[in-house]
């Protein structure tokens, strides 16, 4: 009778040398096949990273001048004037005043009116010192440059001198006036809008300037104002459309420009200009937006019946 072999040695071999026979091929194949580079998107940049803004230095050089202005050399340096201005520009000079000058400095308001930026980061404002004192040796307006670093990268502004002391700056030119048609003291639109005017300087809600207004519009009036007279000088229109003798259809729109001289309580005759949308609904011009004044807008046009008053 013949004894039964285990095999289990046999398999455990054979896998030990399968193992070992896999070994060196497995590490050729590795190095065989090329490898692949993943590609990694670049970070897109935040918004800290790119360029900013730089701050507007106008205050700083509004403060600077209406400090300057009233700054004297000959005081201390712990003087509080003199510190102020030591402390936006610490190496500026100071005007010298005589000693006999007992009035001292004059009270001076300082209106920024330009601004410039140097590529090195630097800056330049131009300041308007509007002084309250008059007379042919003292300007009432005089206009200086002042210039300074800083605060391109959330640092301190800082004034770099003394300021220069410039010519006015020019004034642009003015664009063509939109209200070329002028319109009839007698015509409807004329009529309508003196009626508002008189009405809004009157003091606004309380003296019925609301019948002249489209439906849902508000319009804040200076309640503080006190004219004895309102005149209009002239309507002037943006349109010829405007102009007829009778109202166009209803949804006709046209921008108005009226000049009014108002007469305050003190016998002082005043200037003033105003700029109005106007629309015509239900036979009638109204005051769809007042560019000068608080509004607010007027809703959908609406079919009910319109409040009376206003020219037809």
């Amino acid at each position: 009778m013949r004894r039964a072999v285990s095999r289990g040695p046999r398999f455990a071999r054979f896998g030990i040398w399968t193992a070992l026979a896999a070994g060196p091929l497995a590490l050729a194949v590795a190095l065989a096949v090329p490898r692949t580079t993943i590609a990694q998107a670049a970070p897109a940049p935040r918004a800290t990273d790119t360029a900013r803004t730089p701050a507007d230095p106008q205050g700083v050089a509004e403060m600077f001048m209406d400090l300057w202005l009233r700054a004297d050399a000959t005081t201390p340096e712990d003087n509080g004037i003199t510190a102020a201005v030591r402390a936006l520009a610490p190496e500026v000079d100071l005007p010298r005043r005589p000693r006999a000058d007992s009035t001292g400095p004059s009270a001076v308001r300082a209106v920024a009116v330009r601004t410039a930026y140097g590529a090195d980061g630097g800056w330049t404002v131009v300041v308007a010192a509007i002084s309250d004192r008059t007379g042919a040796a003292v300007p009432v307006v005089r206009y200086f440059a002042v210039s300074g670093t800083g605060s391109k990268d959330g640092g301190q502004f800082t004034v770099t001198g003394a300021p220069a002391e410039v010519a006015a700056p020019d004034a642009a030119a003015g664009a063509p006036s939109p209200f070329a048609h002028s319109a009839s003291s007698t015509g409807v639109l004329a009529t309508t809008l003196g009626e508002f005017v008189r009405a809004y300087l009157g003091g606004g809600q309380g003296t019925g300037v609301e019948r002249y207004l489209s439906p849902g519009l508000r319009v804040s009036a200076p309640r503080t104002a006190s004219y004895a007279r309102v005149d209009v000088e002239d309507v002037a229109a943006d349109s010829d459309a405007a102009l007829g003798a009778t109202v166009p259809a209803d949804g006709t729109k046209a921008r108005a420009r009226v000049r009014v001289s108002a007469e305050d309580r003190g016998g002082v005759r005043w200037p003033l200009v105003y700029r109005l949308e106007v629309t015509v609904r239900a036979g009638r011009w109204e005051v769809s937006a007042l560019e000068a004044g608080t509004t607010t807008p007027p809703a959908a046009a609406s079919s009910s019946t319109p409040i009376s008053g206003g020219a037809r």
